[in-house]
């Protein structure tokens, strides 16, 4: 049967990938250590779960509004003026299936076919491919080792174009751990004025930081920065709630209004009862115990590891600052044949580890950084220890 181009150009998730093999070779009941998760390993609280039970119960079954519950709308908006300083009101707000699907969208109502976008290296392996079914072609811009992977302000400006349409911002970064300083990202925010561009900026692991970083959404960095930046966020990562498939943009009211009027045809509405989930989530004086704890137990993993990777012989890994992986270089190692594996790249490099040491990892290529891989800390103190022995047991090999 015919495929089209447009889906035919369009490459599998590596994350997914990784993880699908690494449960494949569980399945088989080989002992895998896997450091390619993109969801926390803690359980969705049980409060929220119980919301949701109980909105199932009370019949919240059927249809809401495409864009989603006025009730959720007005929660999110309340909690991004509390907590990140952005005065929205709930028209301008957009539940959506998930941080993907509040991206896709976005795109899709901003972009037009040849308009360019600017996408900082390394990038999370869904912006090229949402940009590319948008139309418009990606701008990569390469944030330099020495700099922590960040972009720098002239970086910015010489990358803007008559053609340049969207600027995309990952702070926490997946892959790369790093967070940009409130100072850093008024900088970008200063090259940004005068130009049409859009900031698509991905808050998703706002609430997982480390040590003494601060974080501040883009979009509260001034009026002109709010004017032109669509915040995007969700319940995945902070709530746990990566199967619940439950997303937020909120935004300026025409584009949030156009991102509505294709939901309208692409999913009718979010999942009714999950909405009342969110609403939990999002209001409950527990929840923020909740993610403390969580942070709390991610931050001793990402010591753990970033100190466990910087004394291995030929990996060098930043300490991160947010999110849950650590993105380490390691590239040295590449051109050497670790037991008749020859290993060219990153993508030799975590066949080989997984297939010969039962660790899972994920490639940088698909990232943008071929010299590195991601490693998620998303999973127990024990298995990260265990996974770490392996790691530099096999490139000692």
């Amino acid at each position: 049967m015919k495929v089209s181009k447009r889906a035919g150009a369009i490459p599998p998730s590596e994350t997914l990938a990784v993880t699908a093999k690494a449960k494949q070779l569980k399945a088989q009941g080989v002992d895998v250590v896997n450091f390619g998760a993109g969801e926390p390993d803690f359980d969705t609280p049980d409060f929220i779960k119980e919301a949701g039970i109980k909105a199932m119960k009370a019949g919240k079954t059927k249809y809401t509004p495409a864009a989603g519950t006025i009730e959720l709308k007005k929660a999110v908006a309340d909690k991004l003026k509390k907590e990140n300083g952005l005065d929205y009101s709930p028209n301008q707000v957009i539940i959506t299936i998930g941080g993907k699907h509040s991206v896709y969208e976005a795109m899709q109502a901003v972009l037009d076919p040849g308009d360019e976008v600017i996408l900082p290296v390394p990038y999370w392996v869904t912006y090229p491919e949402a940009i590319k079914l948008a139309g418009a072609v990606s701008k990569f811009v390469v944030g330099e080792k020495k700099n922590g992977y960040k972009i720098t302000p002239s970086q910015l400006k010489k990358a803007i174009t008559k053609k340049t349409a969207m600027f995309i911002l990952n702070s926490p970064s997946n892959p790369g751990g790093f967070t940009y300083t409130p100072d850093e990202l008024a900088a970008l925010a200063k090259e940004l004025e005068g130009t049409d561009v859009v900031v698509l900026s991905d808050e998703i692991y706002e609430k997982l930081i480390y040590g003494d970083t601060k974080f501040i959404s883009f979009a509260s960095i001034s009026k002109d920065a709010f004017s032109r930046t669509l915040v995007l966020n969700g319940l995945s990562k902070a709530f746990s709630m990566t199967g619940w498939r439950l997303g937020y943009t909120a935004g300026p009211l025409d584009v949030i209004e156009a991102m509505g009027r294709l939901q309208s045809h692409m999913t009718s509405n979010p999942v009714t009862f999950a909405q009342d989930a969110a609403i939990e989530a999002l209001t409950n004086p527990v929840a923020a115990q909740t993610i403390e704890n969580m942070r709390i137990e991610f931050e001793k993993r990402a010591k753990y590891m970033a100190d466990r990777l910087n004394n291995i012989k030929g990996v060098v890994c930043p300490q991160p600052t947010g999110a849950f992986y650590c993105f380490p270089d390691v590239s040295a190692h590449y051109g050497r044949n670790i037991n008749g594996a020859k290993i060219t790249g990153s993508n030799d490099f975590t066949n080989a580890l997984l297939e010969q040491a039962h660790v899972a990892l994920v490639p940088g290529l698909p990232f943008g950084c071929d010299n590195n891989v991601r490693l998620s800390f998303a999973c127990s103190l024990e298995q990260i220890q265990k996974g770490m022995d392996r790691f530099e047991q096999w490139l000692k090999t």
